[in-house]
């Protein structure tokens, strides 16, 4: 195996991997993920009171890793390209799949309320123009895979095209473009800082692109984040991400927190993602995005043995042939 192909698995088995650690706590707050779990220190299955993952067992992963395979697979097909009345398809399709299997993770709100549009109508390049919250980040990772980073403003116009039919905005765009540069910078064997000053470079020329829509910058609050858990305590850093980066959908409280938990981690992708786990939230999102960053610039071969035959096992996940095709993009 290559060390690119190496870091590219990384990227897209820690996003799988943060989804699944923080599966069983996405919607709890921070103190009844304390309550109930102590420190969740694996893969647990959800509590049957979860109104969204209830009846999940562990190690499943949820809608970050299954909407980033789409983007994959759409990426792959096309040939480099995303076709974005496509996407809206396939992730209706995804969601009626969903309901007739009665789970309850469904579609985020903005993607939600895009392709409810779409379905009436309204074309693809108007119907997420009002799209901030985080479904565009999280499914990002493989535009990182697929593309380097340099140029940036061809960059950044793959990752719009990934934003396009639900988050069309300065900030679903910014989020997105975040998440992206640090996957590809990884990818192409730059370190963690490296990847973090990605992030904050693409993340301001993201916020150029789109609907604008007012908000917190989200270039300037990963650089905050990133610097605020700082040589704390584990439990007190959590608690300061929770208190004042936010944990919420929005891609201004979540994108960040997952730079937050990087920063607490040194990089390492398992603790990573159990941080991002214990944090509760949206917390497999936020896992999702910074165990694939970690991964990264940490590669495969540093994610546990165990812990990746699990999430083939109970997902039947197989993402090396993908993977291998989106690194010939690049």
């Amino acid at each position: 195996m290559t060390d690119r192909l190496d870091r590219a698995l990384g990227a897209f088995y820690g996003l799988a991997l943060g989804d699944a650690l923080g599966m069983p706590t996405q919607v709890m707050s921070r103190e009844d993920v304390v309550r109930v779990y102590g420190t969740l220190t694996g893969f647990e299955a959800a509590r049957p009171d979860n109104p969204v993952s209830a009846g999940m067992p562990a190690g499943s992963v949820t809608d970050d890793t299954e909407q980033a395979v789409i983007v994959a697979r759409l990426i792959d097909e096309g040939r480099g390209r995303i076709d974005p009345l496509r996407l809206a398809h396939e992730l209706l399709d995804w969601e009626k799949e969903m309901k007739a299997k009665g789970s309850f993770d469904l579609l985020g709100p903005s993607t939600k309320a895009a392709l409810d549009a779409v379905a009436r109508g309204v074309s693809p390049a108007e119907a997420g123009r009002t799209g901030t919250t985080n479904g565009a980040a999280m499914r990002v990772t493989p535009v990182g895979i697929a593309f380097a980073a340099d140029p940036l403003d061809t960059f950044v116009d793959r990752v719009a095209e990934s934003c396009q039919v639900t988050h069309d905005t300065t900030i679903g765009i910014a989020g997105a473009a975040a998440v992206a540069a640090a996957v590809s910078t990884g990818v192409d064997g730059g370190s963690l800082d490296e990847a973090v000053a990605a992030a904050v470079t693409a993340a301001r020329a993201g916020a150029r692109r789109g609907h604008w829509i007012a908000g917190a910058d989200i270039a300037a609050r990963i650089e905050w984040a990133w610097r605020l858990v700082r040589g704390l305590p584990e439990a007190a850093a959590l608690d300061r991400v929770v208190a004042l980066v936010g944990t919420s959908v929005a891609s201004q409280e979540s994108v960040p927190a997952a730079f937050a938990v990087l920063a607490l981690a040194d990089g390492d992708p398992w603790r990573t993602a159990l941080l991002a786990a214990n944090l509760g939230g949206d917390s497999d999102t936020i896992g999702a995005i910074a165990a694939a960053v970690a991964g990264s610039v940490a590669g495969l071969a540093a994610l546990p043995a165990d812990a990746v035959r699990t999430l083939r096992t109970v997902n039947s996940l197989e993402l090396e042939p993908l993977t291998a095709r989106l690194l010939t993009h690049r």
